[in-house]
């Protein structure tokens, strides 16, 4: 094991994981519900995915089977969504929004 210290740097990022994790109870509204996926991707996938913190996703015609997966089972640094957390049909409605299909 090395004597080196997590860079400052990481370790924001690494909180900003954590709290990403606990973000969709936190920002549900108050019967724990989301109104559409739009508030599901400004207030949780936009957190990273719009700050430089992840990749952008929008706009990169990406596979909604892999938006679906990478939600519900994490990637490299993004953790997973379980359905209690983001529900199957704000997950549809975000799958629309990332893959540039129009979301009402």
């Amino acid at each position: 094991m090395s004597n080196r210290s997590i860079p400052k740097a990481a370790c924001g990022c690494i909180a900003a994981l954590a709290l990403a994790g606990a973000a969709p109870a936190a920002l549900a509204d108050s019967s724990g519900k989301w109104q559409s996926g739009k508030e599901v991707y400004d207030k949780v996938c936009g957190y990273c995915h719009e700050s430089g913190v992840g990749p952008v996703i929008r706009g990169r015609e990406l596979p909604a089977e892999y938006i679906r997966y990478v939600v519900r089972h994490g990637n490299r640094a993004m953790p997973s969504f379980r359905p209690s957390e983001i529900g199957d049909d704000a997950l549809a409605e975000v799958v629309r929004l990332v893959s540039g299909k129009q979301v009402q």
